[in-house]
Parts: C-alpha cells; structure tokens; sequence
C-alpha cells in the first residue's frame, strides 16, 4: 500500500510541475517539449509503482521493469520482428498505397466520371473490416511480408486518395484565373499551384496513413506469417502467457509509429512552411 501511495503523491507532483512550467511566461518551447516527456516518465513510475504495491501477477499485467528485462534480453528477436513488420510489410505498403493514390487522384481529378464512380466505391472499400480482408489477402499473396504490404495498400489507398482529391480543389477560383492569364495549361497549373495548395492535405492523409499501415501489418501477420514479425510474435507469446513480451513488442511498435508520424510532420511543416497553417504567433 505504501508503494501506491508514494505513485499517488508522485502523479500530484508531477501534475503539479507540468502547471508551473506551462504558466511560466516565455517558456511555451520548453512547456511543449517537457510536459509529454515528463507526463510520460511519470505514468512509467506509477505503473511500476502500483503493479507491485498492489501484487498484481505478471500474467495480468507486468511491471514496467519486467517488460525493460526483456527488451533488452531480446533486443535481437526484437530488431528482426521490426525489420520484418514495419520496414519490409508497413513501410513497402504505405509507400505503394500512397503513391497510387496520388498518382490515381489526379486521374480522377481530371476524370468527372471517376470522382462519380470511384470515389463512393472508394467509401465502401474504406468501411471494410481488416480482419475480413486480412485472410484473403494473405491467400492471395502467400504467408510472407508481400500479403502484409496488399493489406497495407489495402488500408491507405483510399484515405490517401480522399485527403488528396479534397486538397487538389483547394485552390482558389482566382488563383486558377491568374495562371490561365499566364497561358499555363493543366500541368503547369498543376504543379505550380494546385499541390502546393493541396500540401497539408496530402501530409494530412500521410500522416493518418502512417498509423494504419503499422495497424494494418500488425493485424495481418496473425492470419499467417513466417516465424518473426510484431503480430506473429504478439500472438505467439500471448498463447505462452508471456505477457513481458508481448509488451516489449507493443512498446517498440509505440515508438516506430510516433517516430514514423513525427518524421512525417516534420517534413510537412517544412515543406509547407509558407502555408497559413503553419504560422506561429512570434508575439
């Protein structure tokens, strides 16, 4: 009990830390940049806290120096589930699917009939459930890291192609005005104004694409896969009630998916840094 109590009075004086920084005047930088961190360490020490005042079993839920133990004595049969979900399965599909659907939704952008047919068909696809389509496709494609990328491609494409299309009409009547004064034709238009107008869009759908595609590799590898993989491992250790594992694997899947979205963010604010949406207040 008193391990519980000190996670309680750990979790106040946190709390309590976190509002001093971020009423502290000319320090929002650092308030954004501490307040996850020290959120983050300060929920690791009450878990551990707790789990072990309270007894809780390790089948139940591990302490998080259990699940630290484990990653570290298997640091190697981690690296190569992660070289085998998210680089050869997540990362192939989302580049494929997104690509596609770049490339489509300016067939469709130019195509009425396609924004007509394609796009409610696209809706319908969207809905589908991944664990109805996950199976198929690792019928189709075979039980390696190929079926993972098709259900990937699967899951993205039309999130991607929706974000895309929508963008592409963002730019403004008269701005398409102005570049038909300058004779430019549709490519011109195109490439000069019309994506560089749809840029946050597009990083919009890049980075709602980013989450689906390692939940969608994941999700995949229980229907079939080889002996490695997050999802294979996952279910795997689970039947074993080796739940220190199974941890150890979700924590690296975390942090391959906030690496992945902020990479794509960083990129997004770079590139559209001239976007109103990008603008800070410097006062």
């Amino acid at each position: 009990m008193m391990l519980v109590i000190t996670a309680l009075l750990l979790w106040a004086a946190a709390w309590a830390f976190n509002r001093k920084i971020a009423s502290l005047p000319g320090f929002d930088r650092v308030a954004r940049l501490l307040s996850p961190l020290i959120f983050g360490i300060t929920v690791l020490f009450v878990w551990e806290l707790v789990v072990r005042g309270l007894g809780v079993p390790e089948v139940i839920l591990p302490p998080v120096s259990s699940i630290a133990t484990r990653f570290v004595n298997s640091a190697g049969t981690l690296w190569i589930d992660f070289v085998q979900t998210v680089i050869k399965g997540a990362l192939s599909g989302y580049l494929i699917g997104c690509g596609a659907a770049v490339v489509t939704a300016i067939a469709v952008d130019r195509s009425p009939f396609l924004r007509r047919g394609l796009l409610p068909v696209g809706n319908f696809v969207a809905a589908l459930p991944i664990v109805g389509m996950a199976p198929i496709l690792v019928m189709w494609f075979g039980f390696d890291w190929q079926s993972k990328a098709a259900v990937v491609v699967v899951m993205v494409f039309f999130p991607m192609l929706v974000n895309t299309v929508q963008g592409l009409g963002e730019a403004q009547p008269m701005q398409r005005d102005l570049m038909r004064t300058y004779a430019a034709g549709y490519w011109q238009t195109l490439v000069k104004l019309r994506l560089p107008a749809a840029g946050p869009l597009i990083v919009n759908g890049l980075k709602i694409c980013a989450t689906l595609s390692l939940i969608g590799a994941i999700v995949a590898e229980f229907f079939g896969s080889p002996v490695r993989g997050m999802g294979f491992r996952i279910s795997t250790e689970v039947g074993r009630l080796n739940l220190d594992m199974v941890w150890a694997e979700i924590a690296v899947a975390a942090v391959a998916g906030s690496v992945f979205y902020g990479i794509i963010t960083f990129g997004g604010r770079t590139v559209n840094f001239w976007h109103p949406s990008q603008r800070r207040d410097l006062r």
